[in-house]
């Protein structure tokens, strides 16, 4: 019998990508996603790759009481799941100054508790089964921080410290905890760049060094890895029996930058992140 993996977050990007490899992996993989109305993409590539009838598609926004409820009903219609990837998540940007308070409570409210929410639901099955894993999507952002993209950097380092205070929680009841650490790939996640520039205003002192940002990322597009990789990291972890790392970091640069970060001093760290912007 096949393994049933429920992801969040599925009309795009990363989600979409993974549900697609699972379901050619032959898991059967319930794809749940906000806004139904952009399913026909994940529809058109499922039946393309003939595995359309391995893909469950479901209604579900992490910030909704009413959604985490039928959720929590139709959980124990199917009793339980046995991989979580919580990959549901979009990046809010803009310099705190500029920024509302607001802004981060919403950007809080999708990528970290709509996060905790659907794993408090799916644990109790898991730990009554003494099985399960957990993959939670996270990002090089969640450890290395980046200029005018406070509020999905403060997320997603949330999210790192959750996973890691979960992993220590539930390994002993046989559950395993992971974090995906994506660098910079070909994804919809990139456009916040695009709406920091429109959102900015005119006379904002930020303007010089939005452009350079602007700058640095129409440099690095052509570098940009393809997310199928990913997936494909995603699906090996799926069908693994055990995983014994927490953090799994994957794209071009990524383990080197984590690396100078951490043996070197800060003032040292803080002269190559400006002198990629090139600050004035």
């Amino acid at each position: 019998m096949s393994k049933t993996v429920f992801i969040t977050g599925a009309s795009s990007g990363f989600g979409l990508l993974t549900a697609i490899e699972l379901a050619k992996a032959n898991f059967h993989v319930y794809a749940s996603m906000r806004n139904l109305d952009k399913k026909d993409n994940l529809l058109k590539q499922a039946h393309e790759a003939n595995v359309k009838d391995r893909i469950t598609i479901l209604p579900l926004d992490v910030t909704s009481p009413a959604d985490l409820a039928t959720l929590k009903e139709w959980l124990k219609s199917v009793d339980g799941i046995d991989i979580l990837i919580n990959n549901a998540g979009f990046a809010e940007g803009g310099f705190v100054e500029e920024l509302t308070v607001k802004q981060f409570e919403q950007q809080w409210s999708t990528n970290v508790f709509g996060l905790i929410a659907v794993t408090k639901l799916v644990i109790p099955y898991m730990r009554k089964r003494q099985s399960g894993k957990i993959i939670n999507m996270s990002s090089i952002s969640g450890r290395v921080g980046f200029p005018a993209l406070s509020p999905y950097v403060t997320s997603k380092y949330a999210v790192e410290g959750y996973s890691e205070s979960l992993r220590l929680e539930l390994k002993p009841f046989g559950i395993d905890v992971a974090l995906i650490e994506p660098g910079s790939y070909d994804t919809s996640i990139w456009d916040v760049v695009d709406t920091i520039a429109k959102k900015s205003p005119a006379d904002s002192p930020y303007r010089f060094y939005l452009q350079q940002l602007l700058n640095q990322l129409k440099n690095e597009e052509k570098t940009f890895g393809d997310p199928k990789d990913v997936a494909s990291l995603i699906v090996t972890l799926c069908q693994k029996r055990a995983l014994h790392k927490l953090r799994y970091p994957i794209g071009r640069g990524v383990k080197a930058a984590l690396i100078l970060k951490t043996i070197l001093p800060w003032r040292v760290w803080e002269k190559i992140v400006f002198s990629k912007l090139k600050q004035r």
